[in-house]
């Protein structure tokens, strides 16, 4: 196993140590680094908010609702096409009765 890679990425002005075990999750830690920092200058250009706290506690907020929204969305997904297979099933059933 190769060793982990030391990286660098900053976060609302601030810089972190982290620790990746390949390329990709360097890739996907950057990526969400910049995310995360788009976010914060989003939120400072529109709102009235002076402390980094509240600014990471609503880019917080941000993502895990969009975690929560994707995964409501995902079981709506798979109970609407349960009800297609289940339809389809009973379809065929009718067919292959006649």
């Amino acid at each position: 196993m190769a060793e982990p890679l030391k990286i660098k990425v900053t976060i609302a002005g601030r810089v972190y140590p982290i620790r990746v075990n390949h390329e990709n999750e360097e890739e996907g830690m950057r990526k969400a680094a910049k995310h995360i920092n788009d976010l914060v200058t989003k939120f400072e250009k529109n709102y009235a908010v002076s402390d980094k706290q509240d600014v990471l506690a609503m880019c917080a907020l941000q993502f895990a609702s969009l975690v929560e929204i994707n995964a409501i969305n995902k079981e709506d997904d798979i109970n609407k096409a349960t009800e297609k297979i289940y339809q389809l099933s009973n379809l065929i059933d009718e067919q292959l009765k006649k």
